[in-house]
């Protein structure tokens, strides 16, 4: 193997710069080196020679993430997804096929790029179907003008990818829209700043008089519950819960121990015996 091929130093990962300059001197194989390590790599298992296969190709998968920088996402995470497409394209690449592997390779690469773009590009799936996955990553690229489809835009997208008119409709009305927070920023005080978002609508029946009758009731009828409940525990078993419970100093086991004559571990039984005698009345 040739000396060009000795590839040991450690590509940087402080910025998006240093690696592009580190990957692209990187030497490009020939095809016979190619070959040879592929050859070593699927018949032994040389993990050496599929390092030297994957650092040979990373300047290809900065190449390919960087036209994927329009959505939004971080060019260093595209670049690690694809990565990982290249790592599998080496894996899967079979020398006796005649081909190259950076050209075995780009589909993988794309693969993991796309995946990681429909995972992370929105908070809600903007594509899940086969159609919609299609339209997503060519849609934008189709329009000719900014704005919404007309109609023969729209039966000519459609006709291109294979796809239906709802389709495109669908997709073209995902892509226009945004994630918005379910209640939006702090309120600022200023109604230039007002921000209508899903929880506008909905109604606040926090300060309605039924609703706080209810819940007073319900918490007078549970505070009465609770009082009956404790009145049929005998008075140690009463004294123990509300020492444990209710008091506002609690007192540990060994005190309450010290103070029947009693062993810590008895007080423990007593007081799971009176909270499930509690339990068992107050859900009746």
């Amino acid at each position: 193997m040739s000396k060009a091929l000795d590839l040991q130093f450690t590509i940087p990962v402080s910025s998006i710069e240093a690696y592009s300059q580190a990957v692209n001197r990187i030497p490009v194989l020939t095809v016979e080196q190619e070959q040879a390590l592929a050859r070593r790599f699927h018949e032994h298992e040389d993990l050496e020679a599929a390092r030297k296969l994957i650092l040979s190709h990373l300047r290809f998968v900065a190449h390919i993430a960087r036209g994927y920088s329009g959505y939004g996402l971080p060019h260093a995470d595209l670049i690690q997804e694809g990565n990982i497409g290249l790592m599998k394209a080496v894996r899967r690449f079979d020398p006796d096929m005649n081909v190259r592997l950076v050209s075995f390779a780009v589909h993988w690469i794309r693969a993991e790029i796309h995946e990681f773009i429909l995972r992370n590009w929105r908070i809600v799936k903007v594509a899940t179907t086969k159609a919609q996955r299609k339209l997503f990553f060519n849609l934008r690229s189709s329009k000719k003008r900014l704005g919404w489809f007309s109609h023969e835009e729209v039966d000519a997208v459609a006709r291109d990818l294979g796809v239906t008119r709802a389709d495109v409709l669908e997709m073209e009305s995902r892509l226009s829209g945004r994630d918005m927070a379910f209640d939006g920023a702090p309120d600022s005080g200023d109604d230039d700043d007002f921000e209508v978002t899903p929880a506008s609508y909905l109604q606040d029946v926090r300060f309605e008089p039924a609703s706080q009758v209810e819940e007073e009731d319900w918490e007078a009828h549970s505070n009465n519950q609770l009082h009956m409940a404790l009145g049929d525990l005998d008075d140690r078993s009463r004294d123990i819960v509300a020492s444990r419970w209710l008091n506002e100093d609690k007192v540990t086991l060994q005190e309450l121990a010290d103070k029947y004559n009693v062993s810590a571990e008895r007080i423990r039984q007593l007081e799971k015996n009176a909270m499930k005698k509690l339990r068992n009345v107050l859900s009746a």
